[in-house]
């Protein structure tokens, strides 16, 4: 009778909800939503910051765990590369870091629609524009020019790989790096033909 019994519970399925088809289908449908919501979340606090932001700070804006960012990120790469073609926007990494930008034919729009970075300070934009101006320059030189608040900002620029410096004697001497040109959108030829107008 026992064993009557545990066939007949075996046949006889628990009473909880049935996963069909159809809802097999709306948890799929609602899932592919979210992604999308959580993609356009990303792409929307790129666009808006207009300068590189870090995993961290991307974390912060869109609430997103760090290992799901990475996968929208990486879809997001492959979504704008140059291969696509198709679109006006890329998505670019530098050292963990991602930025939205246009494409590079576009470049001298930015260049004429630009007053100054948002990222920088009137001051740090001041000094860093003597260090491209006089490059390559002694930081004791950038400092007395500028004063004790340019290491602050020497900092942030070699933090941010715009600037690079070497140990020259009792101080560094300061140039702009590649990084800086890509960044600003600025050919290297540009500035050598000002740097020999100068002297």
């Amino acid at each position: 009778m026992e064993e009557e019994q545990k066939k007949e519970d075996i046949r006889q399925p628990n009473q909880g909800p049935i996963i069909t088809g159809s809802t097999s289908k709306e948890i799929e449908n609602e899932f592919e939503e979210k992604e999308k919501e959580s993609e356009e979340k990303v792409e929307a606090s790129l666009f808006i910051a207009g300068r590189f932001l870090s995993l961290e700070e991307l974390v912060m804006l869109t609430d997103l765990n760090p290992i799901m960012l990475k996968g929208i990120l990486n879809k997001l790469e492959k979504k704008y590369s140059t291969a696509g073609g198709s679109t006006v926007l890329r998505l670019i990494k530098r050292n963990e870091s991602w930025k939205m930008d246009v494409a590079e034919k576009y470049h001298y729009l930015i260049n004429k629609l630009a007053t100054g970075s948002v990222e920088f300070t009137k001051a740090e934009q001041e000094t860093l524009a003597i260090i491209a101006y006089k490059q390559p320059v002694k930081q004791s030189v950038v400092i007395k020019i500028r004063g004790n608040k340019a290491y602050d900002h020497v900092k942030k620029f070699i933090d941010l790989g715009l600037v690079t410096s070497k140990q020259v004697g009792h101080t560094n001497e300061l140039a702009l790096s590649e990084e800086f040109y890509e960044y600003f959108n600025v050919h290297k030829k540009d500035s050598a033909v000002k740097e020999e107008g100068e002297d």
